[in-house]
C-alpha cells in the first residue's frame, strides 16, 4: 500500500476511532482536554508506525493500548500514584487486541453519551458545549463546525479551546445525570447528537457523501436517551426522524457511491422497519401532549416522505405547513431555503425562487453551498438553463465534499448541454 493511500486509510479509522478513544480516555483522566490530546499522540504515533509495519488487524485496539500507555506515561512523569492509576495498570488487559470489540461495544460506549453530557454542562455557553462535541465525538474540523454554523473559523477554534479548559478548571464530572441535572443539559444533547447524524447523513467534506457508522452511533445514542428520558417528547422526535432518514441510506449513494437525490431515489428499497420504528417514536412524541419542537416537526417532514409510495404522491401541500410551523420555533434562513423547496413543489418553481432570491441577501448563507444549488434546481426547472449553470458552477465551488462537488459540476454540464441543442 503506498504512503499517501495509508495516510487516508489513517484518516478514515481515525475518524470511526477517534470518539471511543476520546470518550475511553476521559473515563480514566477526567480530564477532556488531557483525552483528546492523549489521543491524538496515538495517532501521531499510528501516522509514524503504520506506512512501515502495515495497518494492524484491529486498529481501534491498538490506538487505545497506545494511548492508554500514553496516560500511564504521563501518570508516572507527574507521580499521580493514587488509585486511579492502580486501576488503570490493573485493568491494562482488557484493551488488548483479541477482546477490544467487545469493550467498545458495551462499557465504552456508554461512555460516549457521558461524555456528551459532560461537554453539554451548563457551565458552558450552548454554542460551546455543540462545538466542542461535535470536535470531540464527530472528529469535525474547526473549519467544518464552523460551516455547521455559518460562522468564522477562528471564533469557533476559541471556542473550543475555551471550553476545555473550562471543563478542567470547573472539574466537571463524567456522568449520566438524572432529574433536573439532565433536564437542563437536554436541549443541548439533543442538538449535538442531531448535527453528529447529519454529518453522518451528508458529510461536509472528504471523499464520501455519506458517514454511515456517524448516523448509527447517533441513532444507538438517540435510542438509549429516549430509554432514559422517556417523557421527553423532543427525545422521541429526534429518534423518530434518525430512524426514518436512515431508512434511506441503501439508496442515497448509487454502486459508485455518487450521490442519489430524494427525488430519484427507489422507494421500494427504503428500509419499512426503520420507517415502522420511526412513525411510531412520533406518536410516542404526540402522546405526551406537548406542541411538536422541532425534531418532532423535522420528523412529521420525513414522514411525509416516507408514507408516500412515489413523488407524484408526495404532500407537499403539508409538508409547506410543517416547514412553516418549523420556521416559527427555529427561525432559521436554512428553514427558509428548505420551505422554499416545499413551496416550489406545491405551487410552482417560480413560487419557491422569489422566495430563494430573498434568501440571497442573508449574511449567514453567504458560504451556504445549497444556496445556489437550490436556486439552480429552479432555475432548470424554468428552462433558465444558462444561470442555472453558473449557480451549479458556484456551489460546486463552495462545497468541501467531493462526490457532491462532481454531482454540481455534471447538473452544471447538463444545463450547457441544454444551451447547446437549442442553439
Amino acid at each position: 500500500m503506498s504512503s499517501s493511500r495509508t495516510h487516508r486509510t489513517i484518516d478514515a479509522i481515525w475518524r470511526m476511532e477517534s470518539a471511543k478513544l476520546i470518550a475511553g480516555l476521559t473515563r480514566m483522566v477526567r480530564d477532556v482536554g488531557l483525552a483528546e490530546d492523549l489521543a491524538q499522540d496515538a495517532l501521531v504515533v499510528a501516522l509514524e508506525k503504520w506506512p512501515e509495519s502495515g495497518i494492524p488487524e484491529n486498529p481501534g485496539a491498538w490506538l487505545m493500548t497506545t494511548a492508554k500507555r500514553r496516560a500511564i506515561d504521563l501518570m508516572r512523569r507527574t507521580k499521580l500514584r493514587d488509585q486511579k492509576y492502580v486501576e488503570i495498570a490493573h485493568n491494562m488487559d482488557l484493551f488488548t487486541e483479541d477482546d477490544i470489540d467487545q469493550v467498545l461495544d458495551g462499557e465504552i460506549g456508554d461512555d460516549l453519551l457521558r461524555l456528551i453530557f459532560m461537554t453539554c454542562h451548563p457551565v458552558l455557553s450552548q454554542d460551546a458545549r455543540v462545538s466542542l462535541t461535535l470536535r470531540l465525538l464527530c472528529g469535525l474540523t474547526t473549519d467544518e463546525i464552523a460551516r455547521s454554523f455559518l460562522v468564522a473559523e477562528s471564533t469557533i477554534a476559541q471556542r473550543i479551546v475555551r471550553a476545555k479548559r473550562t471543563l478542567s478548571a470547573e472539574k466537571v464530572p463524567f456522568e449520566l445525570p438524572t432529574g433536573e441535572r439532565l433536564h437542563s443539559r437536554l436541549s443541548a444533547v439533543l442538538e449535538v447528537i442531531y448535527l453528529m447524524f447529519n454529518e453522518g447523513y451528508s458529510a461536509t467534506s472528504g471523499d464520501h457523501w455519506m458517514r454511515p457508522l456517524l448516523c448509527q452511533e447517533a441513532l444507538r445514542l438517540g435510542r438509549v436517551l429516549a430509554e432514559i428520558a422517556p417523557h421527553e417528547p423532543e427525545v422521541h422526535g429526534l429518534v423518530a426522524l434518525m430512524e426514518i432518514q436512515s431508512s434511506r441510506f441503501k439508496t442515497r449513494v448509487n454502486s459508485l457511491g455518487e450521490p442519489v437525490l430524494l427525488m430519484d431515489q427507489n422507494r421500494t428499497q427504503w428500509d419499512r422497519l426503520l420507517i415502522r420504528r420511526g412513525l411510531s417514536a412520533l406518536d410516542r412524541s404526540r402522546k405526551q401532549g406537548r406542541p411538536l419542537g422541532p425534531y418532532s416537526l423535522q420528523a412529521a417532514i420525513s414522514a411525509c416522505h416516507a408514507e408516500a409510495r412515489t413523488v407524484a404522491e408526495t404532500d407537499w401541500i403539508r409538508i409547506s405547513a410543517l416547514y412553516e410551523a418549523l420556521s416559527r420555533v427555529t427561525p432559521s434562513p436554512i428553514v427558509e431555503l428548505n420551505r422554499a423547496v416545499a413551496l416550489s413543489m406545491a405551487f410552482g418553481p417560480a413560487f419557491g425562487l422569489q422566495i430563494v432570491d430573498e434568501l440571497r441577501s442573508e449574511a449567514a448563507l453567504k458560504e451556504y453551498h445549497l444556496l445556489p444549488s437550490v436556486r439552480g434546481d429552479l432555475l432548470t426547472k424554468l428552462g433558465r438553463y444558462e444561470e442555472a449553470s453558473t449557480e451549479f458552477e458556484l456551489a460546486a465551488s463552495m462545497t468541501k465534499n467531493d462526490r457532491e462537488r462532481k454531482l454540481l459540476r455534471n447538473r452544471a454540464a447538463e444545463c450547457e448541454s441544454k444551451i447547446t441543442k437549442a442553439d
